[in-house]
């Protein structure tokens, strides 16, 4: 079985065995979505670059303890979230800079394409205003489509704490991101099913 067709507890239990080329290819299929949800958690591109790195130093160095307990993304799911909290706790208040929308020689795209950035540019800036204890669970639960018992695991708290972090987030999020809903739609629609509403369609949007 070549690498590109192994699992990805094949995977892991082929890098514990000294496979020198497992790893890598654990890191190839999941580096973008581990980086994704390090900027999302940190906001700050060279603050995510770290945590994603010294993320996969731990994972590749905790490899042999995995136990299959859990899917290979939840479990790295897991480190990048704490490597990212733990710069969290480490890092100084400082001000954050909004990503770009387009980057330098970046193609020109039609105006729905347009349309759809500029929105999801909104819905990232709205996550960047809440707290980091609400922001990590929504991104979690909301954006990457863990559960709430997975995102309680991965954070090391109650799942009672994992809901109530998360329906005060919707409901920021909904108030911020009022303006893009349909509001005859919405007319009868809580605030915290608003806001999971307006992450959903971000989720589709990344993933389109």
């Amino acid at each position: 079985m070549t690498a590109a067709a192994a699992s990805d507890a094949d995977l892991i239990a082929a890098h514990a065995a000294g496979d020198p080329r497992a790893f890598s290819e654990l890191v190839h299929r999941h580096r973008d979505r581990m980086w994704a949800v390090a900027l999302r958690t940190l906001r700050d591109p060279e603050e995510a670059s770290d945590a994603l790195q010294e993320a996969f130093i731990s994972a590749f160095r905790a490899a042999s303890s995995f136990r299959a307990e859990s899917q290979v993304t939840t479990w790295l799911h897991r480190i990048v979230v704490n490597a990212c909290l733990d710069r969290v706790r480490r890092r100084q208040a400082r001000p954050t800079v909004p990503l770009p929308e387009t980057g330098p020689g970046e193609p020109t795209t039609n105006r729905d394409a347009m349309s759809d950035r500029e929105t999801k540019l909104v819905v990232q800036n709205a996550l960047s205003e809440l707290s980091e204890e609400q922001r990590v669970p929504i991104v979690l639960v909301d954006v990457e489509g863990y559960s709430v018992a997975e995102t309680a695991k991965m954070l090391g708290i109650a799942e009672g704490t994992v809901k109530s972090r998360c329906a005060r987030g919707r409901a920021k999020l909904a108030k911020v991101l009022g303006h893009l809903r349909n509001p005859d739609a919405d007319a009868n629609v809580p605030g915290d099913v608003g806001g999971r509403r307006d992450l959903r369609r971000m989720r589709h949007w990344e993933g389109s």
